[in-house]
């Protein structure tokens, strides 16, 4: 996490969405194959992975309540609704250099919202811009914990499993011994459907989650706010994923996950904006920012947890996350000369363009001056 390998005066070859080399523009540009290839002159800026948001709550309302609240007002809006207002959040990000967001259910054990949400998150990959890839999120009510572990378990997670659905199967752990047996049933029966599994531990007690998560393989563990040095060692020994949030932390004021400890002892810390609809934040150079403001953290540490670890927090490191031969061309170009400007540009956008597989999606417009306005004489 503490080198980044930047390449002076580079270059990346791309080939049907793939990058086919990387390095020196000289050597680069002397290659057979770069021969009547198309240029995009990116002279003065700085060329890097697009964002990879590996932890959000994409298409939730925005308007705070319980799980039930959230669950009826899911119910009340049509699907084309909620995929109309999860698209502009889509399109903001690949504005500000996500290519890959991570969209989690979470109503509850109201099959019908959680469905509703499911088609909401195909839709929105099949449509583009970004790759968005689904996770049910089981949210246990604090009474009748076990007849909704039943369905989750039972019902819900074979029916997303055969109609392939989601990706990983999540579970929002508090901790609390009773609950600790639906846990395990919930993640056993992930694995055996096929799921990657993912665990929020953001309650006091998270050894329980940190458990979990290491018993059943999970891919990543998140939020880890009451986590201690402890518990950052034995993340690091199982090589589970630490996924951390910069934004709702600074937010909150409260207390925030053990992230110096964490690299220290050699786990792999991604960063995330856990938008939510307590932090509607959906801006990563945020997140890096107060990575490195309000963690501590360098900003080569925290540019890699927002790519390479972010996509490894998604199981997709060997595809995107960074800039090399095989990987697919998920890039950005930022209007500074040096990466660690990210850090002095807080609540500033700093994206000239963003490329998914090769393709442009987002570019930078033009500001129409005063004087071609409709209706404004010129002077």
């Amino acid at each position: 996490m503490n080198e980044l390998h930047v390449i002076p005066d580079g270059a990346v070859l791309i080939r049907d969405g793939v990058i086919l080399e990387v390095g020196p523009s000289r050597r680069l540009e002397n290659l057979a194959a770069a021969k009547g290839a198309d240029e995009i002159d990116a002279c003065g800026r700085v060329v890097m992975p697009a964002f990879v948001d590996s932890h959000t709550h994409l298409a939730v309302p925005l308007t705070p309540g319980d799980d039930e609240e959230i669950a009826h007002r899911v119910r009340g809006l049509s699907g084309q609704r909620i995929e109309a207002r999860t698209r502009s959040f889509v399109d903001a990000m690949a504005r500000h250099g996500t290519a890959t967001v991570e969209a989690k259910t979470g109503t509850g054990a109201d099959e019908c919202a959680e469905y509703k949400l499911l088609r909401v998150f195909s839709a929105l990959q099949e449509e583009g811009p970004l790759d968005v890839v689904p996770s049910l999120l089981c949210k246990l009510p604090h009474t009748g914990a076990d007849a909704a572990l039943d369905h989750f378990a039972g019902e819900l997670l074979p029916r997303v499993s055969r109609r392939k659905a989601a990706v990983f199967a999540d579970i929002a752990c508090n901790g609390e011994g009773e609950h600790i047996p639906c846990y395990e049933r919930y993640l056993a029966s992930a694995s055996q459907l096929g799921f990657r599994r993912k665990v929020h531990a953001g309650s006091p007690q998270v050894s329980a989650a940190i458990e979990l998560a290491i018993r059943h393989s999970a891919t990543s563990i998140d939020h880890l706010e009451y986590a201690t040095p402890e518990d950052a060692r034995r993340i690091a020994a199982a090589g589970i994923v630490a996924t951390v949030f910069p934004i709702s932390c600074f937010q909150n004021r409260g207390s925030q996950p053990p992230v110096r400890e964490l690299i220290a002892a050699g786990a792999p810390v991604a960063i995330a904006t856990n938008f939510n609809p307590y932090s509607p934040t959906l801006n990563m150079q945020t997140a890096i920012a107060l990575a490195a403001l309000h963690f501590g953290m360098t900003m080569e540490q925290a540019i890699s947890a927002a790519t390479i670890n972010g996509a490894h927090a998604l199981g997709r490191g060997d595809r995107i996350g960074s800039i090399e031969p095989g990987k697919s061309a998920d890039l950005i170009v930022l209007n500074v000369h040096d990466y660690r400007e990210l850090r002095e540009s807080l609540g500033t956008n700093l994206v000239q363009q963003t490329m998914k597989k090769g393709s442009i999606i987002y570019r930078e417009g033009q500001i129409n001056r005063a004087s071609g306005l409709p209706g404004r004489p010129s002077q």
